[in-house]
């Protein structure tokens, strides 16, 4: 058995200077933007929520700009064959999430567990 939830939305976002979606995204949903404080993180920040919703990330990203799911679990690998019996195909497979597309076009992400309260969360699915 496991379990998991939508984890977040996020905003891809095909721009020069992740910065500006940054700037934007902040004014536009009056949300304080957290950017990374990693070196090599120059692609990534996050929008501050509280911790039982799903988080806003903002990615930089070379393809078109869009927005897509992440869905949580505590087994990506279990979580994947449950979708794919759903009609979801694998889309590419990375070190620590998988991206799928569903029969419409829509793209997501298979994740670990982003959110802080996802252990002990009764707001999850639980599948067998």
């Amino acid at each position: 058995m496991h379990k998991s939830r939508l984890a977040a939305l996020v905003i891809d976002s095909k721009v020069e200077d992740i910065e500006e979606a940054n700037k934007f995204w902040e004014k536009a949903l009056g949300l304080n933007c957290v950017r990374s404080s990693e070196s090599w993180s120059d692609r990534y920040s996050h929008l501050e929520v509280p911790d039982d919703q799903p988080r806003i990330l903002i990615q930089k990203v070379d393809h078109d700009s869009r927005v897509h799911l992440d869905i949580e679990t505590d087994d990506v690998s279990a979580e994947v064959k449950r979708l794919s019996a759903l009609g979801a195909k694998i889309f590419e497979v990375f070190e620590r999430w998988v991206v799928m597309e569903v029969p419409t076009g829509h793209r997501f992400c298979v994740v670990n567990p982003q959110r802080p309260d996802f252990p002990e969360s009764k707001n999850v699915n639980f599948w067998e």
